[in-house]
């Protein structure tokens, strides 16, 4: 079925249609989109980054002290538990902030490339205390901001950021015959090095070797992350020195500062085999999970032609007929279900920051939204606040996690799967079914099923399901059979 451009740009290369927003109806629209989303500032970190970097050195360094009491056997079970709350909470606000602009913003391309992009780099938050707070910033410092510039930048920025240094180990891993190993007893950590090549670069049937991924990884070592700055920094005492081979091709380390790991990784960026895997994976997430090849061909030429230019990469798959053909052919993840599903609800944005401002209270604070109704003599007590954000707990950052896709936790550094077949499952259809049921009670009740039809789906609405909806025995039915529908469902 043939449908509208801006009704296919909106669902396809967007987060679903949302009444009062235009959709974009070819390349240049979505581009557009594209570049205003980078020029805009993002939502999360809450507290900007230079404020995110002096929270998260705080809590850090209370967790770091309190550790060395402990060792010494003088405890603080208190600071312990508080600094927990605290990076919990910060994680908590960011989600919900993240969720909250995916779902409000105007520049739909660019929130679906954020959402790809940091999930080709995955890491997450539930490695460590501290990664609660940084991997929101990773997201914001390190991705969004050269998602239109080229490859090689962009994984020197997601590569050896301390959130990726963190999350594979890296800032445990020492050369076999450095200082530091001699010194510690420690060794070589490949996390790094393997995903390097598997995951965010050759892919995984490139033809490396192991012995590729050991260099890669003695490629690595020396660099580690400064926790007080929350910076990657290179310690020559820690990397392994002499000559390394990698794919035929040498890296000098002189324990002096050395860039070999830059020169590595601009090499990876310029391989061949990297611009395939890349241009596969990108038309595969937005077209179908077997994209034409004619697609991927021209993605693989612009590619070449510019350096590695991601713009150039996005437009050359764009700008192809087919990419506006045969649409419905992917089944939405959980993150754009319910984000289309709040799109579609027209949530107003008032909402979310009421929400966001009761979460980022503590427990036995009324917050900011408590302070002023109470000014206004219309408080409500602290259980009710706590009930309501309950709720709005199990149709956000709960529902994801019942779904499978918790914010900024993905179950590997593969990622979170991207494939018909991962999501198209009884469980995950029950999940949402009942999202859908509890949210149409919601924001639904005042809405006609018929009327809520054209505003999600538009022309994407086969006949079939219009005579369904026109049959539904309630408004809240309707609703929910919208929302459930197998276009809703796909993109």
């Amino acid at each position: 079925m043939a449908l509208a451009r801006p009704t296919l740009a909106a669902i396809r290369y967007g987060y679903g249609l949302r009444p009062g927003q235009d959709s974009p109806s070819d390349a240049d629209g979505l581009m557009n989109q594209l570049a205003k989303g980078i020029a805009a500032k993002d939502r999360f970190p809450r507290e900007g980054l230079v404020g995110r970097r002096e929270t998260a050195t705080r809590v850090i360094s209370l967790r770091a002290a309190e550790a060395k009491a402990a060792k010494e056997g003088k405890p603080n079970e208190n600071i312990r538990k508080e600094t927990q709350r605290e990076a919990q909470r910060i994680y908590r606000v960011d989600a919900m902030s993240r969720l909250a602009q995916a779902i409000h913003s105007p520049f739909g391309f660019y929130e679906r490339l954020g959402s790809f992009w940091m999930d080709h780099f995955s890491t997450s938050a539930l490695k460590s205390l501290p990664m609660r707070m940084i991997v929101p910033l990773y997201e914001t410092e390190a991705i969004r901001p050269r998602m239109a510039g080229s490859f090689s930048d962009l994984l020197k920025s997601a590569i050896l950021h301390p959130a990726m240094l963190i999350y594979l180990d890296q800032d445990q891993s020492v050369g076999p015959d450095s200082r530091a190993a001699q010194e510690s007893g420690r060794g070589l950590n490949e996390n790094l090095g393997r995903e390097l090549l598997e995951l965010h670069t050759l892919g995984a049937e490139s033809g490396y070797t192991q012995e590729d991924v050991r260099a890669a990884a003695l490629i690595l070592t020396g660099l580690t992350v400064d926790n007080r700055a929350l910076q990657m920094v290179y310690r020559p005492r820690r990397a392994q020195g002499g000559t390394i081979t990698l794919l035929g091709r040498e890296y000098q380390d002189d324990e002096a500062g050395s860039q070999d790991h830059m020169r590595m990784l601009e090499d990876l960026a310029a391989d061949p085999r990297t611009a395939a895997h890349i241009c596969r994976k990108l038309a595969a997430h937005f077209i179908s999970d077997s994209p034409p090849a004619e697609i991927t061909d021209v993605m693989i030429a612009a590619w070449k032609e510019s350096d590695g230019n991601l713009g150039d990469v996005y437009r050359a798959m764009l700008d192809h007929p087919l990419a506006w053909e045969n649409p419905g052919q992917k089944i939405k993840q959980p993150f754009e279900f319910v984000v289309s599903g709040f799109r579609a609800l027209n949530l107003p944005d008032t909402n979310m920051a009421a929400l966001l401002a009761d979460m980022e209270a503590d427990d036995d604070d009324v917050g900011p939204v408590g302070k002023a109704m109470q000014m206004a003599g219309t408080a409500k007590s602290a259980e009710q606040r706590r009930r309501r954000a309950n709720e709005a707990n199990a149709l956000t950052l709960g529902a994801l996690q019942k779904m499978g896709q918790p914010i900024w936790q993905p179950p590997s550094p593969a990622g979170v799967p991207d494939t018909t077949a991962a999501w198209l499952t009884p469980a995950q259809l029950s999940e949402r079914i009942d999202w859908s049921r509890r949210v149409a009670k919601i924001l639904g009740q005042r809405l006609e099923p018929a009327d809520f039809l054209h505003a999600a789906l538009g022309d994407a609405a086969s006949p079939e399901t219009a005579r369904v909806i026109a049959q539904a025995p309630s408004r809240l039915h309707g609703i929910t059979m919208v929302l459930s529908s197998p276009e809703f469902n796909r993109r």
